[in-house]
């Protein structure tokens, strides 16, 4: 076998795939598949399409010895060991680009929903709660000429910026370094974490999961912020620390989250910060639109398929 791909995806991705190329897939959609399936199903496959809730680590390899390239169907990779990869010199790409514009979307989606209460406004009118109307009825905060901060401002963190434009709204951002270009194309104006934290009225993460990002934002940072603050995460779970998170809220600053990405997915109804009327959450749904997903399964079977081929990889992952 040489091609193995760990969820079923989408059939216009499928049907890229040459008729002479043997390779089998994972039946279902909406289940991972089991971790001892998925190590039987690698031995002797040369490229495997994956998805984050597949580990590529040492085990992984191992049982993969003539593996060349893993094609994450994801912008992020930390789901994979890229140390372990390049040892054995597995490629490893990923799904960049295609997926910046929908994300950000999912990110104003979030950041507007929690600003304007409207998932509190449409539980009170379910419970029947909408009563007279009166001067500071549902009043949320505005965005609209309010102060952005985006925290990790890569591709998807600059289409964040470049909607907040579009608001009136001043633009910040926080990378590990200033960006002349992205400063140039947004307008935006480069500040510490500290003081993108105090300064912000919305603060968005859109921060790759790294050692260096990994409990990034904690309880002294959102101490920070200003009590009618929105605090969006749109990037992974583990740059936040959710405890300090969830504290923070019930203390009333910041004002109100959005949030799409958890330490540990999938969460129940029992998780803390759905008991948070200040709260949106979504289902790490960030790139969740037909013609996205498509394009990420399109990508990562073409550069499974280039690997395969001799060819270079279309998107590389370092």
């Amino acid at each position: 076998m040489t091609l193995y791909i760990t969820r079923r995806l989408p059939e216009p991705a499928l049907s890229a795939i040459p008729a002479d190329l043997v390779w089998k897939m994972w039946p279902e959609s909406g289940t991972p598949i089991p971790r001892d399936e998925l190590l039987r199903a690698v031995a002797g496959v040369e490229a495997l399409v994956a998805l984050v809730s597949e580990r590529v680590d040492e085990a992984l390899l191992t049982a993969a010895p003539r593996l060349r390239v893993v094609a994450n169907m994801a912008v992020g990779v930390d789901n994979i060991d890229l140390a372990a990869c390049r040892a054995r010199g597995v490629i490893v790409t990923n799904t960049p680009d295609v997926l910046t514009e929908t994300t950000a979307d999912l990110a104003w989606a979030l950041l507007l929903a929690a600003a304007r209460r409207v998932v509190e406004g449409q539980k009170l009118i379910e419970a029947g709660g909408w009563g007279a109307w009166h001067p500071l009825f549902m009043t949320g905060q505005d965005v609209h000429g309010a102060t952005l901060g985006v925290i990790g401002a890569g591709r998807i963190g600059g289409a964040v910026l470049r909607r907040g434009a579009g608001f009136g709204m001043r633009l910040l951002y926080h990378n590990r370094r200033p960006s002349a270009a992205l400063e140039a194309a947004t307008g935006a104006a480069y500040r510490d974490l500290d003081a993108l934290m105090a300064e912000s009225d919305h603060v968005v993460v859109c921060a790759p999961l790294t050692a260096e990002t990994r409990g990034l934002i904690g309880a002294r940072e959102l101490a920070l912020m200003k009590p009618t603050a929105v605090f969006v995460n749109v990037a992974r779970g583990p740059v936040i620390d959710e405890a300090a998170l969830i504290a923070a809220l019930r203390a009333g600053r910041p004002w109100a989250a959005g949030i799409d990405v958890f330490e540990r997915e999938p969460i129940t109804p029992a998780h803390p910060l759905l008991a948070l009327p200040n709260v949106v959450a979504t289902p790490h749904v960030g790139s969740a639109t037909v013609q996205t997903r498509i394009a990420m399964a399109r990508l990562a079977v073409a550069n499974a398929l280039a690997v395969l081929r001799g060819d270079a990889p279309l998107t590389p992952v370092g």
